[in-house]
């Protein structure tokens, strides 16, 4: 598959996409918003991936929205919600947030401003050692995006999200590690094996379909109103699940002491209820 400024590689049923504008330390710009929505449209349709990993090419991993119109960069919004566009960050974020497979990030580089906001929605999030990571948009005179209000203190917690946003500074990864925002920390040329074996693990050990389903039941339940609301989810999912040709694969495997060879195709075997949620309108 062919972009301009994405690369897309499947192999070993992991999909690789890498932010490819090593010049610009892969800066975020329009043709790049496209771009990845394209690439996460195209990965849910084909089976063969099963988990994705997000990484960028070069030094960086994405420095942010590309400033290239200098102080005019953030201008000429002010009539976006009449026109109900919302802004390229948060359709990213969105669109993985929807996302039908794992998503792994691996911060090879510096990610500031979307270029860490848009990867919140992602499952997991690995980095090298020492990069530089910022929430900086108060320091430009503007506002995180890209939903970031709504993912980032869930994963970190208020106070550590209002500190990051409050002082725009830009800080290491250790600081992120420790805060909770990445898993784990690796030297720069074990970043992308170590982001790999995890995806191995993932396509190696789990059902495709129950992992689509399973993803989309804790991240909708963080917004939930009360546990009954899970209990009705876990009742449908087990029931309906429980009567596959995965299951039987599964509880079959573990018996056999061997690694299960799961036939279920998201594709075209998700359970009748999935999706459950009606997708609320901009």
């Amino acid at each position: 598959m062919s972009f301009g400024t994405l690369l897309y590689e499947v192999e070993d049923h992991i999909l690789t996409i890498t932010l490819n504008r090593p010049d610009r330390l892969n800066a975020f710009n329009g043709e790049m918003f496209h771009e990845l929505l394209e690439a996460f449209d195209l990965a849910d349709a084909d089976d063969d991936v099963r988990a994705i990993i997000m990484t960028g090419a070069g030094r960086g991993f994405c420095a942010g929205a590309d400033l290239g119109s200098g102080g005019d960069t953030f201008a000429g919004r002010s009539d976006a919600p009449k026109k109900k566009t919302g802004d390229e960050g948060g359709e990213v974020s969105r669109r993985i947030y929807n996302c039908l497979k794992p998503v792994i990030v691996a911060f090879n580089g510096p990610a500031v401003g979307v270029g860490v906001t848009m990867t919140l929605p992602a499952d997991i999030r690995l980095a090298a050692k020492g990069i530089k990571m910022g929430f900086v948009f108060a320091g430009r005179g503007i506002i995180p995006e890209a939903c970031s209000s709504y993912f980032l203190p869930r994963i970190v917690g208020i106070s550590k999200a209002l500190e990051w946003c409050y002082t725009a500074r830009v800080f290491r990864s250790e600081e992120a590690f420790e805060a909770g925002l990445v898993r784990s920390l690796h030297e720069p040329d074990e970043l992308i094996p170590a982001a790999r074996e995890l995806a191995k693990e993932i396509v190696e050990n789990s059902s495709a379909v129950s992992n689509t389903v399973l993803r989309h039941m804790l991240w909708r339940m963080l917004g939930a109103a009360h546990p009954i609301e899970s209990h009705r989810i876990d009742t449908l999912g087990i029931n309906a699940l429980g009567d596959s040709p995965d299951s039987r694969e599964g509880v079959t495997a573990f018996l056999e002491k061997r690694k299960p060879d799961f036939p279920g195709r998201v594709s075209k075997d998700l359970p009748d209820f999935f999706p459950w949620w009606k997708e609320p309108e901009f």
